[in-house]
């Protein structure tokens, strides 16, 4: 440990967030996360100027579970490519792969020594993952959120976009920056990130049950809208998505205790950058029957333009390769230093170049 504390260090604004190649990309994950990623590499945030976006492809806490290896590249490459057709610049933002920069599996494992068990046996994620097979679970499953802290920290990014349920690995994150600084003598070594939690109206529930998330894991595809539907499923999946027979009321306070219009209701109002109140404005008394054509009319409008794009970069797995290759050249060069200056910290000796 260094007797000598190191000076406080003001960190530059920087975001960092990352999204698992497993599955298909879905409205659910666009509207919450993947457009506000677009819309934080073109503006500044509360008068705060980011210096680095860094929108990272976690490959490898994809393998928290086994996967086939041919799926999870084809996985990485239409992340990518979704990533792009959405609106991300490989110029403005670093977009990567993280298995691509050691600096993430090596800082995780500096992390998991000064993480303590209490810490991660309190994260929930890990107790809903593993079920009653908890005996059974990867160890990877169970330090993920360790390995989380390590692709926030590496960068010492200040920001991160997350959903509430990521809250609590964030927490973590901070935990474990807070122990480090302490335990070497070096306050403000590594910044406390800060969450960018999306609001509720991006929370996109399953077409099929309204009191769940939507999710690439959910075995009916008719539960989620992908980014990769062409305009006939999408019109096809709302027009089957489940509702109630009421008509729609003036107010959000009637959609309370029903979850199937609530959600399709946010859908349209995320969509229409509005607000729920607007949509119900405008189709108060409306039987669905009018309202999913609309809603229809409307994510075809929206995400049509999107799947085009993605089929169409997917199609060009070199340019998807190279666009990764040159995001994880500019990631290093910035997490390189880090991770010396952590190692040096430890009194980890290295003495190659």
């Amino acid at each position: 440990m260094n007797e000598t504390a190191a000076p406080a260090r003001r960190h530059p604004p920087r975001v960092f967030s990352g999204v698992q190649p497993t599955g298909n990309l879905h409205l659910g994950n666009y509207l919450g996360a993947v457009r506000e990623f677009v819309r934080l590499q073109d503006k500044n945030l509360d008068g705060v100027e980011f210096e680095h976006r860094f929108y990272c492809v976690v490959d490898l806490h994809a393998y928290t579970v086994l996967q086939d290896p041919e799926a999870l590249r084809t996985g990485i490459r239409e992340l990518t490519a979704a990533f792009l057709a959405c609106g991300l610049d490989a110029k403005k933002s670093i977009i990567f792969n993280q298995s691509q920069v050691a600096e993430h599996a090596e800082l995780a494992w500096i992390f998991n020594c000064v993480a303590r068990i209490g810490w991660v046996n309190r994260m929930t994620q890990f107790k809903e993952k593993a079920g009653k097979n908890r005996e059974n679970a990867s160890v990877g499953l169970y330090a993920y959120p360790v390995l989380q802290a390590a692709d926030i920290l590496a960068y010492r990014a200040t920001h991160v976009p997350i959903g509430e349920d990521q809250k609590q690995h964030l927490e973590l994150s901070r935990d474990i920056a807070q122990k480090f600084n302490h335990d070497f003598g070096a306050e403000d070594f590594f910044p406390q990130p800060e969450p960018l939690i999306r609001s509720e109206a991006a929370r996109v529930m399953s077409l099929r049950d309204g009191s769940k998330k939507m999710s690439k894991s959910e075995p009916s595809d008719m539960s989620r809208i992908n980014l990769k539907d062409d305009a006939d499923t999408i019109a096809q999946k709302i027009r089957k998505a489940k509702t109630d027979p009421e008509p729609l009321p003036d107010a959000a306070d009637g959609l309370e205790e029903r979850p199937e219009a609530r959600n399709l209701v946010a859908i349209y109002a995320a969509l229409s950058d509005g607000t729920v109140d607007d949509v119900l404005t405008q189709y108060a008394g409306k039987p669905f029957s009018e309202f999913k054509p609309a809603l229809a009319e409307l994510a075809i409008e929206k995400l049509a333009p999107i799947a085009s794009e993605l089929r169409r970069l997917a199609d060009d797995p070199n340019y998807i390769d190279q666009v990764l290759a040159d995001g994880a050249e500019r990631a290093a060069a910035i997490a390189g230093p880090v991770l010396r200056d952590t190692y040096d910290l430890m009194g980890l000796l290295r003495t190659r170049s």
